[in-house]
């Protein structure tokens, strides 16, 4: 698994734990929605430290609490 399927992982469970629809979060966010359909469906290979921010704050929620997910300490997450 990619870092990017983590993080699509990752929102795809917040989303759902918090009842929360993709297009508030890039509105909450600033997130474009071209861009977090790129993340979403794995066309993003790349997704950097800004958008994870960005994305934590759209949750609410800091930088340690969105990462601190077992998505991102599993073994074979790749770190190119």
């Amino acid at each position: 698994m990619t870092v990017n399927d983590a993080v699509a992982k990752r929102i795809a469970a917040l989303l759902a734990e918090k009842k929360m629809s993709q297009y508030r979060l890039e509105q909450r966010s600033g997130i474009l929605h071209g861009s977090m359909a790129c993340i979403m469906n794995g066309r993003n290979k790349t997704v950097t430290l800004s958008t994870v921010i960005m994305l934590a704050r759209g949750f609410d929620m800091t930088l340690l609490e969105f990462l601190d997910d077992e998505v991102f300490t599993a073994e074979e997450l790749e770190v190119e």
